[in-house]
């Protein structure tokens, strides 16, 4: 009999939202940065997936994470946060066996087929929808060089003040336009202090906000769908 066990337990996006009580959109923009960082632009595919909204009969993109991505995900969320999430992997790793499926079942076999044409149809459209930002992405990423605010106003094609007051009012940017420590810590942006020295010759710091190879993507990815719709 030839047979094939099922694959691995995973854990959907829309799960974890439910586990932490955070909205699923912000959960799907925490796992993309972090699956990014860890796989690679490429490598994120492997992971998404879509869910069937029964409401309204349509499905949404979701990502299934396995134990390791899913923990590296909640690791800078509250403890009892992860402490929800840590007992729900216990309890899918506690379940039985699934048992093999045999390949000499045409029925195992039509589904399987089913299933992997409407996945492969499901990747082509998602490659070639987000295949501009693909490229956005590899070209800036790892780059170590910084843009000023303006510039990046200046490519998601919003005026500088906007700009500024839209990541204030997402809780990016502070008020004195200086990025959250968050944000400083993954590396999206850097701040640089300069000094000017006034006429009685006493000096005075600034600090200036710039945007890294990595927070030009991050910021392309939030925004750019929002001009360009």
């Amino acid at each position: 009999m030839n047979a094939i066990a099922l694959t691995a337990p995973t854990m959907s996006s829309r799960e974890i939202a439910d586990l932490t009580g955070k909205r699923h959109d912000n959960v799907m923009r925490d796992a993309r940065l972090m699956l990014v960082d860890l796989h690679g632009v490429g490598g994120v595919l492997k992971f998404e997936d879509t869910a069937l909204n029964e409401q309204n009969g349509q499905r949404y993109p979701i990502f299934r994470l396995p134990r390791r991505e899913t923990l590296i995900l909640v690791s800078g969320y509250s403890v009892a946060m992860r402490a929800r999430i840590i007992d729900r992997w216990q309890e899918l790793e506690s379940r039985p066996a699934q048992p093999v499926m045999d390949l000499s079942d045409p029925a195992f076999l039509r589904g399987a087929l089913l299933q992997y044409t409407e996945r492969v149809i499901q990747l082509e459209a998602t490659v070639a929808e987000q295949a501009p930002a693909v490229e956005f992405a590899k070209a800036v990423r790892n780059t170590s060089d910084t843009i000023t605010m303006s510039q990046m106003a200046a490519i998601l094609g919003i005026g500088r003040n906007r700009f500024y007051a839209r990541l204030r009012a997402d809780h990016i940017l502070m008020a004195d336009n200086l990025p959250y420590q968050i944000y400083k810590d993954r590396g999206l942006f850097r701040v640089i202090e300069s000094v000017w020295i006034d006429e009685a010759k006493e000096p005075h710091p600034t600090f200036r906000t710039v945007v890294t190879g990595r927070g030009q993507v991050y910021l392309q990815r939030k925004y750019g769908a929002e001009v360009t719709a």
